[in-house]
């Protein structure tokens, strides 16, 4: 099971503004792939250019090599969820479903599958207009789910939930994965995007910056700090200091960057200070991420995506 994305030299112009430009990179089954982006940089542009709800200007996107706008039963190939807010609220869940179901050639049984699934089978004669932002992402992520699909693409899934709700998402896409499916994620929290990307893509201003491995991403990160541990914390910290290092201090503990362990621990044993402690952290996939955007971020609140 599993179905490749193609995107090649993807280009959304709107009224002579360029939302994606020349984008290109593949989604492989069998992996989670998270992309992200600043505010503004095309994201969720692309994920409506691959399901055929927005045309692109110029180039292609397939998926298995066809576009998505071939597939008669597109639930069956593609299952997505872009907007948790993109539902009639004088409906219930079931009937929401049920409506999917019949228009996809998807047995009704598999509605009650994925009501189940998500945590929504008690409430799935409720209206939908009075669920919480995070009842409609579990309602979002069923119906990506319904068509029992090859590929699923997530956009923003995480808002609204609670940490069970969260940790649920992370194990679920994990094991579509482990399935052998195409899962495509974009999201704007760094530290779940470490716990659950396999691979990432990263954009700015509609323009790829990154396609590889998380490793190989977090690497990339340049501000790496030395957690230092001991009971002349304030002593040490003026010699570090001197030496043109930021310091900050926390009861007997040191976070340092702009200088070495190594001559951290030259400059204590100068001085014969005693440490505890002297470790290096690397970057972390957000610093290695702020790092590389720095100068592609197009907006600074809740602007388009």
């Amino acid at each position: 099971m599993g179905a490749v994305i193609e995107v090649s030299e993807l280009t959304k112009r709107y009224d002579g503004t360029t939302a994606v430009n020349d984008l290109t990179f593949t989604v492989r089954p069998g992996q989670v792939t998270g992309f992200l982006g600043p505010n503004g940089s095309g994201k969720s542009t692309t994920l409506r250019m691959i399901i055929g709800l927005h045309e692109p200007t110029s180039g292609t996107v397939t998926i298995e090599g066809r576009p998505f706008r071939d597939r008669p039963r597109g639930l069956r190939h593609v299952g997505s969820l872009l907007d948790a807010h993109d539902v009639h609220g004088g409906r219930s869940a079931a009937a929401h479903l049920w409506a999917l179901a019949r228009s996809n050639r998807i047995p009704r049984r598999r509605v009650e599958e994925v009501l189940r699934e998500v945590g929504l089978a008690e409430v799935a004669r409720r209206r939908i207009g009075g669920f919480s932002l995070g009842m409609k992402q579990r309602l979002g992520i069923a119906s990506a789910l319904l068509g029992d699909p090859p590929v699923l693409l997530f956009d923003e899934p995480l808002n609204g939930l609670d940490p069970e709700g969260v940790k649920w998402v992370r194990e679920l896409f994990r094991r579509l994965a482990a399935e052998g499916r195409t899962v495509f994620v974009s999201s704007h929290l760094m530290s779940e995007m470490e716990h659950t990307a396999d691979r990432l893509v990263v954009i700015g201003r509609g323009e790829l910056l990154a396609a590889e491995s998380l490793a190989e991403f977090s690497a990339r990160g340049t501000r790496r700090s030395v957690t230092v541990s001991t009971p002349a914390a304030i002593a040490l910290r003026d010699l570090l200091t001197a030496e043109s290092a930021a310091v900050h201090v926390e009861g007997e503990q040191l976070t340092v960057t702009g200088l070495t362990a190594a001559r951290i621990g030259e400059v204590a044993r100068q001085h014969a200070l005693p440490l505890h402690e002297l470790s290096t952290r690397s970057a972390s996939l957000e610093e290695a991420f702020m790092e590389l955007t720095a100068d592609r971020v197009q907006f600074s609140g809740g602007e388009p995506r």
